[in-house]
């Protein structure tokens, strides 16, 4: 039991998928663990670890942004002997080059937060992934015929600005798309030794204001829910 995570010594698998909301985590162990047992569930923040394919796998949720996904990545790595986390989630693409329900293997997050500075000193505004989990990610892809996008992504800690258009960090850099937690996930992983990657669907396409829509949206996250855990098999 850790401060933020209620399971006990044992009870989270050495692999962890992450999505960011907890209805997530309870859909995929619902439908895709055998076997599957609710394991920590503070403040609502849900955790499952059951077998797929054999193999144990636990999933939960992140919260949004770089401070919740640190807290729980960091107690998973640090208290439960955790040996790699895959970030699942959504993104909205800051290119048309991209387009609805694509599949981003990341590369590096970009992003002005400062937590990398202030929790280990990390002083660059990029991280890489860290790992096997980001190979595994695409040997998974080529075996089920996903076609996957890569490249730099900006983990931005706003959601809403009050200027339009893409931040400067994100266009100096080209990157293609953004989310709010990847950059401090690698940060914990490489100070940890851990392994971690993330893996998004394009959700929103930024620039032309095309979306999937509520109804889509659970059926358009299966290709990566299955892909993810297809690529734990690899880790």
């Amino acid at each position: 039991m850790s401060v933020h995570i209620s399971a006990k010594k044992g009870e989270i698998a050495p692999v962890v998928l992450m999505p960011g909301d907890p209805l997530r985590a309870k859909y995929m162990a619902d439908n895709f663990l055998q076997d599957a047992k609710l394991v920590s569930q503070t403040r609502n923040i849900l955790y499952y670890t059951g077998n797929y394919k054999d193999k144990a796998i636990t999933i939960g949720a992140s919260g949004m942004g770089c401070p919740s996904i640190g807290i729980y990545s960091y107690e998973l790595y640090n208290e439960y002997n955790v040996e790699c986390i895959v970030r699942i989630g959504t993104c909205g693409a800051y290119t048309t080059g991209l387009r609805l329900f694509d599949l981003i293997n990341v590369e590096r997050a970009f992003s002005e937060s400062t937590y990398a500075l202030h929790a280990f000193g990390y002083k660059s505004d990029h991280l890489y992934h860290e790992g096997n989990a980001y190979a595994a990610i695409n040997d998974a892809a080529a075996t089920l015929g996903l076609k996957m996008q890569a490249g730099a992504i900006h983990s931005s800690d706003v959601f809403y600005r009050s200027e339009e258009g893409i931040p400067d960090i994100a266009y100096k850099n080209d990157c293609v798309a953004v989310e709010m937690e990847a950059f401090a996930l690698f940060a914990n992983a490489k100070y940890l030794k851990k392994s971690a990657a993330t893996l998004l669907t394009v959700s929103d396409i930024i620039p032309t204001h095309e979306q999937i829509s509520a109804d889509e949206r659970e059926k358009a996250l299966l290709p990566m829910m299955q892909l993810a855990l297809e690529s734990a098999m690899r880790i």
